[in-house]
């Protein structure tokens, strides 16, 4: 059966032809997204980094109309739930014949599957580091009231993009590509440059600066004026430690934390406690951090 594809600019156009600022060889990466309504991906992809990759053949994105597999002279794709309720269902013969044309039978697979969901898995860094380096990959997107939970049967995993609702799973596809793509060798300039992202070492990024110089009042930190690289590392990985003890505290018990780190987190929550309360209330806890920095470091040596 015919499959319908958006196209996608500097990869494949209708007709599977490469574009022509494409390598000879193929992608790196292949990702296929099957939708009730391709559209909506036709300008996300487009531009920036995305659209860069695809013109220069180091990605290669298809959009594939999952109602092109429906049945009948309407090509319904959906109906009313079993036993009752609002909203419809997706039906399994068109979201799993997409599938298979795409990825291949669950036995001969040739592309990992992946149905985006509520129920799924919260997609973090590491899952798109995971994904990144496969070479082909099949977001399934559901719509209405959901998919029907027998294609499950059909997919490799589940992915969550958030605890929140969204009118399908288009935008959190286009999130998961995004985080994705970025990740792909060469198409991001630097490739040093995803590495310093939030949530790379499970710390939030710290804040960034530039010109000018001053803003409205707002100096940038003179550290990063002075030229001093360590002094500038230094920082950054306490204002990292910061920002993250102070916004997403709960990120800090997965991290890999040095004992230089546990000392600079002492150090901000004693600058923190004595900006509230005043001078000397709290360098109590940063002693106490230092004395369990010794310690650890004098078990390690009689390790």
């Amino acid at each position: 059966m015919a499959r319908k594809k958006a196209d996608s600019p500097g990869g494949r156009d209708r007709s599977g032809r490469r574009g022509a600022g494409a390598r000879k060889r193929g992608p790196a990466l292949r990702i296929e997204i099957l939708t009730l309504f391709p559209g909506i991906f036709e300008s996300p992809f487009s531009h920036s980094l995305i659209g860069k990759a695809q013109a220069r053949g180091l990605l290669a994105i298809g959009v594939n109309d999952i109602r092109v597999h429906a049945r009948g002279r309407h090509r319904v794709a959906d109906d009313a739930p079993y036993g009752g309720g609002d909203g419809m269902v997706m039906k399994p013969e068109p979201v799993v014949r997409a599938i298979e044309e795409a990825a291949g039978p669950k036995r001969r697979r040739r592309a990992w599957v992946v149905l985006l969901s509520p129920a799924g898995a919260l997609l973090t860094q590491a899952k798109a580091r995971e994904l990144a380096a496969r070479k082909h990959v099949v977001l399934v997107c559901g719509r209405y009231a959901g998919v029907d939970e027998r294609v499950a049967a059909s997919v490799d995993e589940e992915i969550s993009v958030g605890d929140y609702v969204l009118g399908g799973g288009e935008p959190a596809a286009i999130v998961l590509v995004d985080a994705v793509a970025r990740l792909v060798p060469g198409v991001v300039g630097n490739e040093v440059s995803p590495l310093a992202d939030s949530f790379e070492d499970g710390l939030l990024e710290c804040p960034q600066y530039t010109r000018p110089p001053v803003f409205r009042g707002l100096e940038v930190p003179r550290v990063l004026l002075g030229g001093d690289h360590e002094e500038v590392a230094r920082w950054r990985r306490k204002e990292s430690l910061r920002r993250t003890w102070g916004r997403r505290p709960d990120l800090l018990s997965r991290a890999a934390l040095t004992q230089a780190d546990h000392i600079a987190l002492a150090k901000i929550r004693r600058e923190v406690t004595e900006a509230r309360d005043g001078p000397g209330t709290g360098g109590e806890e940063t002693a106490a951090a230092t004395r369990r920095a010794g310690a650890r470091r004098g078990t390690e040596r009689r390790r």
